[in-house]
C-alpha cells in the first residue's frame, strides 16, 4: 500500500481526510437573524449530502468529505449557539447586536455591525463581537474615544452613534 494513503506517525492526513474547521473557544453568540443563516447553511449542506450520497464517483468523494465536515462544524455551531437579541440591550452604550457610527482620526465615519463570528463580513461592515475593533467598542458610549490595535499599528477612533435594531 502506498504511505500516500495511510495516516503516518508524524501526523500527516491521508487523501481520504480533511482537518476539521476550527471552533472559536469564546462563546457562539449570535442575533436571531444569524441563528437563521446558521439554520439556513446547515439545510444547504444536508440537501447537498444528500445529493452526493446517491452518487460513486471518485471526484465526489472529495465533496461528500468536504461537506460533512462542513455538516459538523454548522452543527456545532447551532448546538453552541446563544442567541443575544439586540433589542434588549442597553440603547445608550455598545454591545452586541449594535450598529456604530465611529470617525477615525482623518474625521473619516465608519459604520460597523456588532455580530458574532459566522455573522462577520468585514465587506458588509458586519465585524465579530471578538474581533480586535469589537472588543475596542463594546461597553463604549457615544463620545468615547477607545482605542485598537490594527494590523498596520494601533490607533483611536470616537463613538459617533450607537443604533440598535
Amino acid at each position: 500500500m502506498s504511505r500516500a494513503f495511510i495516516k503516518g506517525s508524524d501526523g500527516q492526513l491521508s487523501a481520504d481526510e480533511l482537518p476539521e474547521r476550527p471552533l472559536s473557544a469564546h462563546p457562539n453568540y449570535v442575533t436571531p437573524h444569524g441563528l437563521e443563516q446558521l439554520h439556513a447553511r446547515q439545510q444547504e449542506l444536508q440537501r447537498e449530502h444528500a445529493r452526493l450520497a446517491a452518487q460513486d464517483d471518485s471526484l465526489v468523494r472529495q465533496r461528500k468529505l468536504e461537506v460533512e465536515r462542513d455538516l459538523r462544524y454548522y452543527n456545532a455551531q447551532i448546538e453552541r449557539a446563544a442567541i443575544v437579541d439586540p433589542a434588549g440591550q442597553p440603547h445608550d452604550e455598545v454591545r452586541f447586536g449594535a450598529t456604530v457610527m465611529i470617525r477615525d482620526k482623518g474625521g473619516a465615519q465608519h459604520t460597523f455591525h456588532i455580530v458574532g463570528d459566522d455573522e462577520a463580513d468585514i465587506a458588509t461592515g458586519h465585524i465579530s463581537w471578538a474581533s480586535p475593533l469589537g472588543k475596542a467598542l463594546l461597553g463604549a458610549t457615544v463620545g468615547d474615544r477607545v482605542g485598537w490595535q490594527r494590523p498596520a499599528g494601533p490607533t483611536e477612533v470616537e463613538v459617533v452613534e450607537i443604533r440598535y435594531p
